[in-house]
């Protein structure tokens, strides 16, 4: 039986947002205050392709802080690029702590079907 899920994404977990990095081949976020446009910020830094500012992961509140200047200073692509990775990256941890298998597969419109494989059934 298949479940429909739908999720508000909350950055909580520094491995899966490594891992995110990693899928989409961004340098490893670093632990920092970072300056942004007119105010500075503190945690996990994630620099986007392109982005005037990195941005920034509470990890502890879960947000992100960043300024992009409403798609002047960076796409808003790219950022929801790393939201999508960071929910797959999650998914697939969770579910191997379960000892599940994952499996996925990219669709046509960008976005990505996560399947979990509970008890070794495919």
């Amino acid at each position: 039986m298949s479940h429909i899920v739908q999720i508000t994404t909350e950055i909580r977990d520094e491995q899966a947002v490594r891992a995110a990095c990693v899928r989409l081949q961004l340098a490893a976020p670093e632990h920092k205050t970072v300056r942004l446009f007119n105010a500075t910020a503190t945690g996990l830094c994630v620099q986007l392709p392109a982005w005037n500012y990195a941005v920034i992961c509470n990890l502890q509140t879960g947000q992100l802080q960043y300024d992009n200047y409403q798609g002047h200073w960076g796409e808003q692509k790219h950022l929801h690029s790393f939201l999508q990775a960071y929910a797959v990256e999650k998914a697939r941890i969770e579910a191997r702590k379960k000892g599940h298998r994952v499996s996925e597969c990219k669709l046509e419109d960008g976005s990505i079907k996560v399947t979990v494989h509970v008890g070794g059934a495919a």
